[in-house]
């Protein structure tokens, strides 16, 4: 069985509400917020809702550097993009001033439920929790407060956070076969034994009757176009010029569309019905796009069920 490395990485932009945005622009300013309730809780991480009520909350109000462990758990490997490099405790650590605990690292060899730490404060620091390095331990006194109100000249809008899978495939007997097929340059896909209705890429199974599949079926090479749409927002891991196009294809033989790059044709003469061929570059183990074969276009009964 085959069986590779995959990695899904984008970054994830939102916009901060006033709550949100003091809090982050506090962090950058070595300050610490909270947000007041009705009944007097002081909430840290703050939010924008009480969790009990729903009421709005707006109500800000500074917490100190220090705090108290109240529960831990060890973490003696650290993985990649984690706070600290070396065997480190996330912890949960309330504030002094706080009612709630904010999750954290702490960096220490040895971590107790009621141990006192406080904030090792990054070197640079832009307006986010990684502003905050880590926690460290601390026998001092609670440190005098400001009674900064969170109001700042510049605050920190909106974020950019990257999200990141790292996992590993196996494709499995049926798509192994297709992955296989796709090296010799052609493409196989598994007819069901009861609708007969032919899957590629196969997938072991038919979806709609439940049944596995093993009859293993060559279709194409040539196809239909039966639609596409055209892309206009360059990707980052992409070398290819916009605006291009995207389009189902229904191989010749296929009881299904998969999705290929249609070129060859200028962007806005891509169309439904056109029939198209794969092209192969050297070396590759997959087509690198489909171009038009110069055949007239399919007749839309042909297709419309495949759409």
């Amino acid at each position: 069985m085959l069986k590779a490395p995959l990695v899904v990485e984008f970054p994830f932009t939102r916009s901060l509400g006033p709550v949100q945005s003091a809090f982050l622009t506090g962090l950058r300013e070595k300050t610490v917020l909270g947000v007041r309730t009705t009944d007097g809780r002081v909430l840290v991480p703050p939010v924008e809702y009480d969790p009990v009520t729903a009421e709005e909350l707006r109500d800000l109000v500074e917490v100190a550097p220090t705090g108290t462990v109240t529960t831990w758990a060890h973490n003696p490997a650290p993985r990649r993009a984690q706070p600290l490099a070396t065997p480190f405790a996330w912890a949960l650590i309330r504030l002094d001033g706080a009612d709630t605990a904010l999750l954290h690292a702490v960096d220490a060899d040895t971590v107790h439920t009621g141990m006192r730490v406080r904030i090792r404060w990054a070197d640079e620091r832009e307006g986010a929790i990684t502003d905050i390095a880590c926690f460290e331990p601390y026998d001092g006194e609670t440190p005098e407060l400001s009674g900064h109100t969170g109001e700042f000249a510049a605050p920190v809008t909106g974020i950019v956070a990257p999200a990141r899978l790292d996992y590993t495939y196996s494709p499995g007997r049926a798509q192994t076969a297709y992955i296989a097929a796709l090296s010799e340059q052609r493409t196989v896909g598994e007819r069901c034994p009861r609708c007969r209705k032919v899957y590629v890429p196969p997938r072991g199974a038919c979806p709609t009757c439940g049944v596995a599949t093993a009859e293993q079926v060559e279709v194409g090479p040539a196809g239909t176009v039966t639609t596409f749409c055209v892309v206009n927002i360059k990707a980052k891991n992409l070398d290819i010029e916009v605006p291009y196009v995207y389009g189902h294809i229904v191989l010749d033989g296929a009881g299904l569309a998969l999705h290929g790059r249609i070129a060859g044709i200028p962007y806005d003469q891509v169309r439904m019905g056109l029939r198209v061929e794969p092209v192969w570059a050297e070396g590759a183990r997959y087509p690198d796009h489909y171009r038009p074969t110069g055949e007239p276009d399919a007749d839309y009964d042909t297709y419309k069920e495949l759409t």
